[in-house]
């Protein structure tokens, strides 16, 4: 069994290890039928990103009655709460809140009906279907645990419940509004994401754990028309479906086999009835890298073949191409991540905290906050499906590639062990930082 650096594991009289702080993780158990409550709530009242506002407000409240010094509204909705505790570490941790444009399709009683008005003024179904429900549902309650037990520990924990970690602009947004002149600096800032993993287990990877990603949007331009006279028009649909095709060759042709990246297209806009070819369509895309050399070379191709095409068409204008979101590869300190592990491992045991093999292509924008505090950051993934369906004789590698995965209408995780595995989680990672008080040998 690994210990903390700061606390030894002593056997008891029968010969057993002690478990590290079992009697902060006791704290647990009697929380989770409200936090369950907590969780279904936000369930069913998903909200858009930016308009986290009812979301706030419950992790706000929350905080505040856990002992927490509270600021709202930072950088949008951002939720702030800081436990001064004496000398010792300062510990960032960190929860998204918000959810997506996405019809679910769970078959959960309790799945989301709920819509909501998107940054376009259209109408659109909303559900958690990423589980940053399941995030500000564990965070207030490792915040509560930690809170109820500062007689343990010795610091300052700073609890953050960020908004509009969707357009991965949240944390640069609470970052410009102030966050690191207006709480205490960081020693290390720590994050978790559920996914569709086994129920119970911990995933981690040092260095490079999620890609860069960035968001591009092309707008082709035409000549309109009636749609029985083709040979008067330029149509921007027919330039977009050949440039759609031509961009799926960049990864498969233009980048080495063994080095990763996705270039997708998840929209196509274009036209309002079925006998006029329309002026413009436009393409919104993701592009994910691991290194800039990479991100350069997929950017470049995507302009070079959007300006080929729209040439090759007769287009009347060079096509207008934006970026307007973006985040950097998630990297986690391998030091810090060591230190994570540890803690976890002690008490989880090697079979539930598991090395991942290679880094995961979706991106994330919690390691701005590290980046700019210049601190170490750790970001770890928590297993949130059915742990029985992983069990022999099932193949558990078919199982994974058949779960429906974050973003998808069918993806929920299962509220338990889920939500206790996530508080615990994350009320070990910050006793790995936050200082012991002196004299107490722990248990």
């Amino acid at each position: 069994m690994v210990a903390r650096q700061d606390e030894q594991v002593n056997p008891t009289e029968d010969g057993q290890p002690t478990i590290p702080h079992a009697d902060v993780l006791a704290t647990i158990p009697a929380l989770l039928p409200g936090l369950e409550s907590v969780y279904l709530d936000l369930h069913q009242h998903p909200e858009l990103s930016g308009q986290e506002q009812r979301t706030a407000g419950i992790a706000a409240a929350a905080l505040r009655s856990a002992g927490f010094e509270v600021t709202e509204g930072v950088g949008g909705y951002g939720v702030v709460g800081v436990l001064t505790n004496g000398d010792g570490p300062v510990v960032w941790v960190r929860a998204d809140m918000d959810a997506l444009p996405v019809k679910e399709n769970t078959g959960l009683e309790y799945a989301s009906t709920a819509t909501g008005i998107d940054p376009d003024g259209n109408e659109v179904p909303v559900a958690h279907v990423c589980g940053h429900d399941m995030h500000v549902a564990v965070m207030m309650g490792a915040s509560a645990v930690l809170a109820a037990t500062r007689h343990r520990w010795s610091g300052t924990l700073v609890v953050i419940f960020q908004p509009a970690e969707e357009l991965l602009g949240g944390s640069d947004a609470m970052i410009a509004d102030g966050m690191l002149e207006r709480f205490p600096h960081p020693d290390v800032v720590l994050g978790q994401h559920v996914a569709p993993l086994p129920a119970s287990t911990i995933f981690y990877r040092e260095g490079a754990a999620l890609a860069g990603s960035d968001v591009v949007q092309i707008r082709l331009f035409g000549k309109g028309g009636h749609g029985s006279r083709p040979e008067t028009t330029i149509d921007p649909i027919v330039m977009a479906a050949s440039l759609i095709m031509r961009l799926q060759t960049i990864v498969a042709r233009e980048i080495p086999p063994s080095t990763a990246a996705v270039v997708t297209v998840g929209s196509v806009v274009s036209g309002n009835k079925d006998n006029i070819i329309p002026d413009e369509a436009l393409l919104k895309m993701t592009v994910r890298s691991f290194t800039p050399e990479v991100r350069s070379q997929l950017l470049s191709a995507i302009e070079r073949m959007a300006k080929a095409e729209a040439l090759a068409s007769g287009a009347p204008t060079e096509p207008e191409i934006t970026y307007p979101e973006s985040a950097p590869v998630l990297n986690n300190d391998p030091a810090a991540t060591a230190r994570v592990v540890a803690a976890l491992t002690a008490v989880m045991g090697p079979m539930r905290v598991i090395p991942s093999p290679q880094p995961g292509t979706g991106s994330e924008d919690f390691g701005q906050f590290g980046t700019a505090a210049k601190c170490p950051s750790v970001f770890w993934f928590l297993g949130g499906a059915d742990l029985n369906l992983f069990l022999p004789p099932a193949d558990a590698v078919e199982v994974f590639e058949n779960l429906p995965s974050n973003h998808s209408p069918e993806y929920a995780p299962v509220i338990e062990p889920t939500l206790q595995t996530g508080i615990e989680a994350m009320v070990l990672a910050s006793l790995a930082w936050l200082a012991a008080p002196v004299g107490d040998s722990g248990s």
